[in-house]
């Protein structure tokens, strides 16, 4: 493993090269190796200005957490919060009006409402959409709990939670006697419950269901969605366990919804039943495994390495750390640190978010992180911000908030408009201009996903708890301007935050406790955060480093005022050299924000820039732009490869500069149409050269993250792998026959072609070499196979070449006939003049 050595206020130890303020963030406090070895890690207390404890011996490691265990935070709770800030307060607020609009709306217009109605025999006709279509519902009714329960407007909340007694009594006609509940399989298998476990998300649905019911009883107090929760969970119980069906679920979700249901109802039952299914998943008792992409390859305890579809990992992690801090049962804890180090230090992205291969919607091998053919589920990075959440809650260590945050600010917000009523489904780190925010989804996980995750934020900024040595507590995890009333030491505290965060890094708290109280105050230090400062009532603060917080214990009084002071930089940030594409290159940062180069504000060419290292960039608010947003402005290098004609060589020389503005990454595709990146060349030579203009590339199919334009990009492959490389595929079509096209404005002389295909079927993908190929060359009024070519090859790792009798013509196309079960693609396609 590369190492580098990176300071930092808070820690200094080796660290896996990588984005320097994210690893630094997420530095191991006993040491990066430990964790990646599967070793669990002790969490000491680091002073100011002192490096980290050695790696302590097994019996240290484990009695440290015995001490964290179980559960040593908990969470103060979205109801008593109020979100005040400019940042979040807006986004709330479209989210309970627009994105909630355009769920029930969508939810509606789609047959998911009816499907209930239907399985009722309310309404006649058959199931609508997806298997799963259910979970839709759930999780929308999940999300406008949540707008209700954080909302002060009595008008609103009236008409949320009338709306919300329809649908639920909508629902609660559709369940069996025996409390099962599941508008597809009543309607259209109903003597096959539970026969397809591994597929048809039965369970997944139903913990959605759970979700939703913990919430609507929390923000109304009513019981209508709770019960029928309880009855569907009473049924699961006798249905599965030791003893009993001996199975899991192909898409984890009940796991974790089964402890928020405990946590609600007191039932023990619900946390035993969780606990089974954690254990279950993975051990074959009789039955077929479903494999890696269903998170049922080997018991989680014997895992340390992230595989598989990405959304199903996270959601299994935040089962299982619930179990963790439910139980205390430590055998989870070094599989889950493990499992942490792996995702955080080799597969995720500078944004957060995780899962990069479209063809199983998750993980390929380390460090496979392309930027255009990025997958990055919107719920998947919702997951990382769940998972990474329960972790600071069970080790109150700043590193998963770090986490979190870049997730929450970056890959979450990403998903969904400025106004709310659209959402990404992927989200790329590079695009072409192809790429934009859709109404909905066939498969719309996600857009209910970003309603319920933003609806519960709140519930992510403050935490208390006491250590082992009985000190009261009150943590901030992260900098959102908001009011909290909590109780510490039987004491109630009201504590009010004021902030322009992410704009400017400083943060005012207002401590009034109902009488004096001591406690600590604990701070969270971002990575990314340096030579920070803290007064309290105007005086320099006294505190210690621990955890990634800095901690302030004194006696607090009405009134008494503490300020945070983070200073806002741009950073350059670089990427292990391990992730091959991005080499060369250079991401912005400043403060949790990721910034990218977007068409709309430095013209189509934005992939042929260059920032170097030596360029000033500096920050301005633009308060009319994209809602008001601080930009990065500096000045870039542009590839013209038109002024090297006649020339192999020159004297070096300063090379054409225009000004470029960057804009936070979650903000683009908000205007124009045009293309994006986010990793930048620090060089004009490893830009991307200008798309030749006399070419046109088009396509059969073409999906939302691919682009024919890859096909001349000039990226020249190491195999048919293309680890990172911008390619084009056909993904998920199969078994079909497809096409590639190029079109010429003039009528060229073209005696070869060769083609590098693209294949990731080893690695966990959904594309293969095709089946069969030939080459077309248009007539004029049709397509004609080219005459004696010298042979149609399909090799892997090679350009694979024909020649044959030259034409003039104004377009050539490849007609492919794609495999049975699995799809195809192409990474570059080069002409022979």
């Amino acid at each position: 493993m590369t190492l580098l050595s990176f300071a930092h206020p808070r820690f200094s130890c080796p660290l896996a090269a990588a984005v320097p303020s994210l690893v630094t963030a997420i530095a191991l406090a006993a040491g990066a190796l430990a964790q990646a070895q599967n070793q669990p890690v002790a969490q000491p207390v680091v002073q100011p200005g002192t490096a980290p404890a050695a790696k302590a011996d097994e019996k240290n490691v484990e009695k440290s957490i015995a001490k964290q265990l179980p559960g040593t935070l908990t969470p103060v709770p979205a109801r008593d919060v109020r979100i005040t800030d400019e940042f979040w307060a807006p986004k709330q607020k479209i989210n309970a009006e627009s994105t909630l609009n355009a769920n029930i709306k969508q939810c509606t217009d789609t047959g998911r409402i009816d499907n209930f109605n239907r399985a009722s025999g309310k309404l006649q006709g058959k199931y609508e959409g997806y298997f799963f279509n259910d979970s839709d519902v759930y999780k929308m009714i999940e999300g406008a709990a949540l707008a209700m329960m954080t909302s002060d407007d009595p008008a609103f909340r009236a008409k949320v939670d009338a709306k919300l007694d329809e649908l639920i009594s909508t629902i609660a006609a559709a369940q069996q006697p025996d409390g099962y509940l599941n508008a597809y399989y009543t309607l259209q298998e109903p003597t096959k419950r539970w026969s397809n476990l591994k597929d048809m998300h039965e369970l997944y649905c139903a913990g959605h269901l759970f979700e939703a019911a913990v919430a609507h009883h929390q923000a109304t107090g009513k019981t209508t969605l709770l019960d029928v929760a309880t009855r569907f969970a009473d049924l699961l119980d006798k249905t599965f366990g030791e003893g009993k069906t001996r199975n899991v679920c192909g898409h984890p979700e009940i796991e974790l919804a089964l402890v928020k249901l405990w946590k609600e109802t007191g039932n023990e039952r619900y946390l035993g039943l969780s606990k089974f299914f954690i254990d279950e998943r993975g051990v074959a008792n009789g039955r077929d495994l479903f494999g890696e992409y269903a998170q049922d390859h080997k018991p989680l305890r014997e895992q340390n390495a992230v595989v598989g579809h990405a959304v199903r990992a996270m959601y299994l992690y935040s089962g299982a750390t619930d179990i963790v801090m439910a139980t205390s049962d430590r055998s989870l804890v070094a599989p889950l640190q493990s499992l942490w180090a792996d995702l955080v230090f080799k597969n995720m992205y500078v944004t957060g978010g995780i899962g990069s291969s479209g063809g199983n919607e998750g993980f390929t091998i380390p460090y496979d992180l392309p930027n255009d053919q990025a997958y990055a589920e919107t719920c998947a990075t919702i997951g990382l911000v769940l998972w990474n959440h329960r972790m600071n809650l069970m080790f109150a260590d700043a590193r998963f908030v770090d986490v979190m945050e870049r997730g929450l600010y970056n890959g979450v917000i990403s998903g969904v408009s400025l106004k709310g009523d659209s959402f990404f489904y992927v989200n790329p780190l590079a695009s072409r201009g192809k790429h934009h925010r859709q109404p909905w989804f066939g498969c719309a996980c996600c857009p209910p996903n970003v309603l319920r995750l933003v609806g519960q934020l709140g519930g992510m900024i403050y935490a208390t708890g006491a250590d082992a040595a009985s000190n009261n507590a009150l943590l901030v995890n992260l900098y959102v301007g908001s009011t909290a009333s909590v109780r510490l030491n039987d004491i109630p505290v009201r504590i009010t935050q004021e902030t322009k965060y992410p704009w400017e890094g400083d943060a005012e708290f207002k401590i009034d406790p109902a009488s004096p109280v001591t406690f600590e105050l604990r701070l969270r230090l971002p990575g990314w955060s340096r030579g920070e400062s803290i007064n309290v009532n105007g005086q320099p603060a006294q505190y210690r480093v621990q955890r990634g917080y800095a901690v302030i214990k004194r006696e607090w009084k009405a009134g008494d005022k503490v300020m945070f002071q983070m200073p806002l930089q741009v950073e350059r940030i670089q990427a292990n050299p391990e992730v091959k594409m991005n080499r060369g290159r250079l991401a912005l940062q400043r403060g949790p924000l990721v910034y990218c180069l977007e068409g709309a504000d430095n013209g189509p060419n934005v992939r042929s820039m260059a920032v170097t290292r030596a360029s000033p960039v500096e920050p301005e608010f633009l308060p009319d732009l994209l809602g008001g947003v601080t930009v990065l402005k500096g000045t870039a290098e542009v590839r013209d490869d038109s002024a090297w004609i006649g020339e192999l060589y020159r004297t070096a020389d300063s090379a054409l500069a225009i000004p470029f503005t960057a804009i936070p990454y979650y903000a683009w595709d908000n205007r124009e149409p045009g293309p994006m990146v986010v990793w930048i060349p620090e060089h004009r030579g490893f830009a991307e050269r200008m798309p030749d203009p006399e070419i046109t590339a088009t396509a059969s199919f073409c999906p939302g993250h691919a682009t024919p334009m890859a096909l001349y990009d000039g990226e020249e492959p190491e195999n048919s792998l293309g680890r990172g490389q911008t390619h084009f595929v056909w993904w998920p079509h199969n078994a079909t026959k497809e096409w590639v096209q190029y079109d010429f404005k003039t009528p060229r002389k073209i005696s070869g072609v060769e083609v590098y295909w693209f294949s990731d079927k080893d690695h966990g993908g959904g594309c293969a070499l095709p089946a069969s190929w030939k080459l077309l060359w248009n007539a004029g009024t049709e397509w004609r196979e080219v005459s004696n070519p010298s042979g149609y090859s399909i090799d892997m790792d090679k350009y694979n070449r024909t020649t044959f009798t030259p034409v003039r013509t104004t377009g050539l196309r490849i007609e492919v006939q794609l495999q049975e079960g699995i799809s195809g693609g192409i990474l570059e396609w080069r002409l022979m003049e």
